[in-house]
């Protein structure tokens, strides 16, 4: 039945009507009996594309990769068995303030209420047990009725949204084509971010202006948290506005534009460049924007403020020394902030930026300090640069940023091999911006499945895979001899081969004929300098470089880093 002003919308429908209003136009996940009409749905839907995943866990990761470029994320999975797989994934993403919609495919109601000793069930009649886990892990979780299915998809996005976070949605399988009743004209869900409280906010500018008139050397760090609430051009505002040293951290790489003449470098305690670490901590007044102090991103809490007076920046409420002021978010304090700075910009002295040691050209080996020195001249300006925990990340931290490049990493929750998927879910984000790959062959190992979603999607990012024989990281921070630490050695550089690239079959679906680039195993700088011009002479196509690197070289970054976590 339905009215002048209603029209009559499956369940299923509605949910997807709400993903795509948010932006989303792929959906990832795999298959599975629970989820399939679901699919269906995905599949005739001539704005989405489904992301057709080689497990679960790597459709988690690939939404959380397409959410950092895109904003939110989704990924559909079955229950019980799927959704487990998937839920090391979605952890990360709350680990990590990352809002990905978490769809699963439940059991028939009737089923559900009966206690049916059905498959994918522990076999004691409890279909709860696996919502409650989802639900430890996301902000907002709802199991839908027919009753209450629009509105608790609503409440699931926009708690996802507004805090972060993932959420989680249980629909079962009778409901995805059941019908309700939504208005014609649909009302857009309300991101809009809460107002601060006036009077509150208006104290906490005059006592921040104050703090900073009284301080002789003022420095700012920008944090991740900058980027997950979208706050870059704010920050980037603020900074070039205060003209005060500027620093940011590994999680917030990339948070402000680092051209600002003021920008620094990174700081990351004592694991930071030494010039940089003394520089930024002969301030008086550290003003944090969006701050994370997990160990990795403090250099094992070894932040050296302890007498500096701070003011504090975040998503939810503003501290300044030890006062705080609660609800004063900086998405409105910060450009208040920078509206309400002097008119004189602080001219602070600065001495030439602190840079990485320049290539040691004693070796014609492909080592950490050479690579992450000479990569950035082979990226292109507003790539997505994703790296993998371990080497990679850290080597990154320091690197060159190219102009406008997104950094995508995971450095709180740092569950090896998250690289490969986030990578198909940000190239699938933006296809018209170049996606730049670097991965351990450990982690490789893990989700190496995520090839061939590249392949089949037609994704052409250019995969450079870190071949050190074994987990570094491990090795620095324990067991350097154990063999634990090692693995089987693969032909890296066939990877597009034994994926199917090359095959006539794969070819004529229609995505991309002569999708295979270079195919190459590295070992020398020449080597590396002559593949990556071949690289750049092929944008359109999908590269994968095995980068043959000594087994113990690593960047210093990481070097300091796992010496420090050996007193954890």
């Amino acid at each position: 039945m339905t009215s002048d002003n209603t029209n009559s919308l499956s369940i299923g429908a509605y949910i997807l009507l709400r993903l795509k209003q948010i932006g989303i136009d792929t959906v990832f996940g795999v298959p599975g009996d629970f989820n399939m009409p679901l699919l269906d749905l995905i599949e005739d839907d001539a704005e989405l594309t489904w992301g057709n995943n080689a497990n679960e866990l790597n459709a988690a990761y690939a939404a959380d990769g397409y959410a950092r470029v895109r904003g939110m994320g989704a990924v559909v999975t079955a229950f019980g068995v799927g959704e487990l797989s998937a839920i090391n994934g979605i952890a990360g993403s709350y680990s990590e303030m990352v809002p990905v919609i978490h769809i699963v495919g439940t059991p028939r109601t009737a089923s559900q209420k009966s206690g049916a000793l059905l498959h994918h069930t522990l076999g004691n009649g409890d279909f709860d047990v696996f919502f409650k886990m989802g639900s430890m892990v996301t902000v907002a979780a709802a199991n839908l009725t027919l009753a209450n299915a629009t509105a608790e998809v609503d409440r699931v996005i926009l708690a996802a949204y507004t805090n972060k976070r993932p959420g989680y949605i249980a629909l079962p399988f009778d409901l995805i084509h059941a019908t309700v009743q939504v208005p014609v004209e649909l009302p857009l869900l309300d991101f809009a971010a809460s107002k601060n409280p006036v009077q509150v906010q208006e104290v906490a500018v005059k006592q921040i202006l104050s703090a900073i008139s009284e301080a002789k050397h003022p420095v700012i760090i920008v944090d991740g948290a900058v980027i997950r609430h979208g706050l870059q051009s704010a920050a980037t505002d603020f900074v070039n506005r205060a003209g005060f040293p500027t620093f940011s951290t590994m999680m917030g790489k990339n948070a402000i534009d680092e051209t600002v003449s003021n920008y620094r470098g990174i700081y990351t305690g004592a694991v930071t460049l030494e010039g940089v670490k003394e520089e930024i901590e002969m301030a008086d007044l550290l003003i944090e924007v969006g701050c994370i102090k997990s160990d990795f991103n403090t250099g094992n809490f070894s932040y050296g403020f302890q007498n500096t007076k701070k003011i504090c920046l975040n998503s939810h409420g503003t501290t300044i020394g030890h006062a705080e002021y609660a609800g004063v978010g900086m998405h409105e304090l910060l450009p208040c902030l920078t509206a309400a700075l002097p008119g004189l910009k602080h001219q602070a002295e600065l001495s030439p930026r602190v840079m990485p040691a320049p290539i040691d050209t004693s070796s014609n080996q492909i080592t950490h300090n050479y690579l992450w020195n000479k990569v950035p001249e082979y990226i292109a300006p507003n790539s997505i640069v994703v790296s993998e925990t371990g080497t990679a990340e850290f080597g990154v931290a320091n690197m060159q940023s190219p102009k406008g490049a997104t950094f995508i990493g995971q450095i709180l929750w740092g569950s090896i091999g998250y690289s490969v998927g986030a990578a198909v879910g940000a190239a699938f984000a933006d296809r018209s911006r170049k996606v730049y790959l670097f991965v351990g062959d450990g982690s490789f190992q893990l989700t190496v499945q995520e090839i061939s979603v590249f392949i089949r999607q037609g994704l052409t990012p250019v995969i450079f895979l870190l071949n050190n024989d074994g987990y570094l990281m491990e090795k620095l921070i324990h067991g350097p001899e154990r063999s634990y630490n090692n693995f089987q050695m693969w032909d890296y550089s066939k990877t597009l081969e034994y994926f199917g690239g090359h095959l006539e079959t794969n070819k004529s679906n229609g995505k991309n004929p002569s999708l295979i680039g270079l195919e190459a195993k590295v070992e020398t700088r020449q080597e590396f300098e002559n593949a990556m011009e071949l690289v750049n002479q092929q944008p359109d196509k999908i590269h994968f470089l095995e980068v043959v690197m000594p087994e113990f070289d690593s960047p210093r970054e990481l070097s300091l880093l796992c010496a420090l976590s050996e007193n954890r």
